[in-house]
């Protein structure tokens, strides 16, 4: 009877820790998709934003993440579960004041509110997925977390759509529902969960270790990618294609049903092949979408390769489960707040440096993206085929766990 009633409960435990990150993951697209969707519209048509405003706006919004290492010092005076429901809450809010506050310096102050919201969550969110999950599914489990946040941003742009055609409702109206349904998530959060204890007590102070390189440069150039992807390819589609709005929010569609239907599955496909051989294939797959990006001239080709480009975010699983099986258990939410930092250096730097470049020529920006991506596959290629602690990469030996080695934090 032991061994049953030890299972029945350490079943319980898992639920109620895959329940708590299953309503952030709908909470997070619900609120982010409201706030996106509107927010070039609102800023232009409200408060009559011209590209310098936008430039200074979407600088500001990337601050917070840049920042995200400070994140750890937050944990010193709550526990990581209270951490994310609080900046769950501040997100809301942040999307709930957004139509309050219709003049410049009113949308910067929600805008960053948004922002410390969200970055704060995903930090907090992404630490507490690789201490929960059991090594051997997570990357199954996080794939079926995407799966889940895309049919929750699926559903919302369809009401938003719906809405919008139907009716003449305010844009604060719209920001009030969003954020209020953020809201409501957190405090669901709040009454139904349980108080979650951590198997491992985390460090509470900033970690950088030598045996982490490779996670951090693989954590940066997914970072750089992702900058190509936002600021440019979607661009592309606009400016060469002539894609209309309804042409984009399609896609947007797409995106969100192949996630929806696959991410799941590309990730217990992750499990069985290793997460060396996922990342080599995304990147070789990622070489040939920017490639093709620089001289495609069919516009639906170039919309193909923006679905087959949002797709490949879903192997970025790969990273996270690297870092899940070489981290001491300790580590986590330290070196997952600094990864956000690092993640983010390319979003403060690259947008800039290729605008220029795009005046040059388009195909020059995505020849650089093609570059990243050997890059990365070049550094995907010393991941252990079974990485640990003590054999993080093919240069280091099998030799034990780190604290035989007697590694310090730096």
């Amino acid at each position: 009877m032991v061994p049953i009633t030890s299972n029945v409960l350490e079943s319980l435990r898992q639920r109620s820790h895959f329940g708590f990150l299953i309503v952030c993951s709908i909470a997070v697209p619900i609120g982010m998709s409201v706030w996106s969707s509107l927010i070039n519209n609102y800023a232009v048509e409200q408060i009559g934003f011209t590209g310098l405003e936008n430039g200074i706006m979407q600088s500001l919004r990337e601050v917070p993440g840049f920042l995200a290492f400070t994140a750890v010092f937050i944990l010193l005076v709550c526990r990581e579960q209270t951490f994310v429901i609080v900046f769950l809450a501040v997100f809301g809010l942040g999307i709930t004041l957004t139509g309050f506050f219709p003049t410049v310096y009113g949308l910067y102050f929600t805008v960053v509110l948004m922002s410390i919201g969200f970055h704060y969550l995903e930090t907090g969110r992404q630490s507490l997925a690789l201490q929960w999950l059991p090594k051997g599914d997570a990357p199954r489990l996080l794939g079926k977390l995407i799966s889940i946040g895309a049919m929750a941003s699926f559903i919302t742009y369809g009401l938003l759509w719906v809405i919008l055609e139907l009716t003449s409702i305010d844009y604060y109206l719209v920001y009030l529902i969003g954020g209020g349904a953020v809201l409501v998530c957190a405090l669901v959060l709040k009454a139904h969960f349980p108080r979650i204890e951590s198997e491992v007590v985390q460090r509470k102070q900033i970690i950088l270790r030598s045996r982490y390189w490779l996670y951090y440069a693989l954590t940066f150039f997914s970072g750089a990618r992702r900058q190509i992807y936002v600021a440019f390819a979607g661009f592309l589609l606009v400016e060469k294609f002539g894609y209309s709005v309804e042409n984009m929010a399609l896609l947007l569609l797409i995106n969100h049903v192949v996630n929806y239907l696959f991410a799941e599955r590309m990730g217990a496909w992750i499990g069985r092949v290793s997460e060396r051989t996922a990342l080599t294939v995304e990147y070789i797959g990622l070489i040939g979408v920017f490639v093709s990006y620089a001289f495609v001239e069919s516009a639906l080709l170039a919309g193909g390769l923006y679905v087959i480009d949002h797709f490949f975010f879903v192997l970025a699983i790969a990273i996270k489960t690297y870092f899940q099986k070489i981290a001491d258990p300790a580590d986590i939410a330290s070196t997952v707040s600094v990864s956000f930092t690092i993640n983010h250096m390319a979003a403060v730097v690259i947008p800039a440096l290729l605008g220029i470049a795009w005046l040059t020529s388009h195909s020059i920006v995505f020849l650089i993206g093609a570059a990243f991506a050997f890059c990365s596959l070049v550094l995907a290629r010393f991941v252990p085929r079974n990485p640990t602690q003590g054999h993080e990469t093919l240069l280091s030996p099998r030799i034990g766990p780190p604290e035989v080695l007697g590694e310090v934090t730096r």
